[in-house]
């Protein structure tokens, strides 16, 4: 081989190793490894692994009271057992059965750290849950100045929180039921936030948070606001060259777009 070939396949072999070798930033990426996902704390683990075990194990006796159309006391009874092995609370610390709210008497009180958390009203296993059962637990919740309100027969669940003012705000936090579709991890990920270890913490919160500002009423009002009307007349004017009066979009938004319980 002559001089100058051997040259060339020595600068040959060092650009091929420059293009193949990477550069110290794609080494950098190269040697980083895929973060693992947060390990959950172990009182979350367990807690989950509880309410996961009683979703299980309450499943049959509530489709048999069900089946058989018990009466509430029989329901009341089930969601006793389901909020103590369930839900993990101390059926004498932390239930309070019968609160007396001016007269009234709510099924039942949460008290975390004795501290009034929560109201629970009951109703039969074959009844639908209503309004009128909202506005019954509401009326504890407000006289007491507490946060949330649970109503339940057993089989749906539906928790509310509650913003005081004039007037209240009631938002619907989360609603799971036990013999519904639904998988036993969905069912379990929801309750979880029912447990006494997560309401302790006020993880609910954040739940409730979040439903609140994604519902059709915060979204309605994001969809009227000037900014959003604004940027509508926008394009509708670079499509068709319309440039329409923004009382006249929102007008139209209000009553061809938007569903009329949005706008209440």
């Amino acid at each position: 081989m002559s001089e100058q070939a051997g040259e060339a396949a020595v600068v040959s072999g060092q650009e091929d190793e420059e293009v193949l070798s990477p550069s110290v930033a794609e080494r950098g990426v190269l040697a980083k490894k895929p973060s693992a996902p947060r390990a959950a704390p172990k009182w979350e683990v367990d807690a989950r692994d509880r309410v996961r075990a009683a979703v299980r194990r309450y499943s049959k006796p509530l489709a048999d009271l069900v089946a058989r159309d018990a009466n509430e006391g029989d329901t009341r009874l089930l969601v006793t057992d389901f909020l103590c092995d369930g839900l993990g609370y101390d059926k004498y610390e932390e239930l309070t059965t019968e609160y007396q709210v001016k007269g009234e008497f709510a099924d039942y009180g949460i008290r975390i750290e004795k501290q009034l958390v929560a109201f629970i009203e009951v109703k039969r296993c074959s009844q639908k849950l209503n309004l009128r059962h909202l506005r019954q637990v509401q009326m504890y919740a407000v006289n007491e100045g507490v946060e949330w309100m649970i109503l339940t027969n057993g089989q749906v669940w539906q928790v509310y929180h509650m913003t005081g003012g004039l007037p209240v705000v009631i938002d619907l936090a989360l609603e799971v039921d036990l013999l519904g579709e639904a998988g036993l991890a969905a069912k379990t990920d929801a309750l979880f936030y029912l447990s006494k270890e997560a309401f302790k913490r006020r993880l609910i919160d954040d739940l409730w948070k979040a439903r609140a500002a994604t519902s059709a009423k915060s979204l309605a009002q994001v969809v009227l606001s000037d900014l959003v009307i604004d940027a509508v007349r926008k394009e509708v004017r670079r499509q068709t060259n319309h440039n329409a009066e923004p009382k006249d979009l929102v007008r139209i938004l209000r009553a061809e777009v938007l569903r009329s319980e949005a706008l209440s």
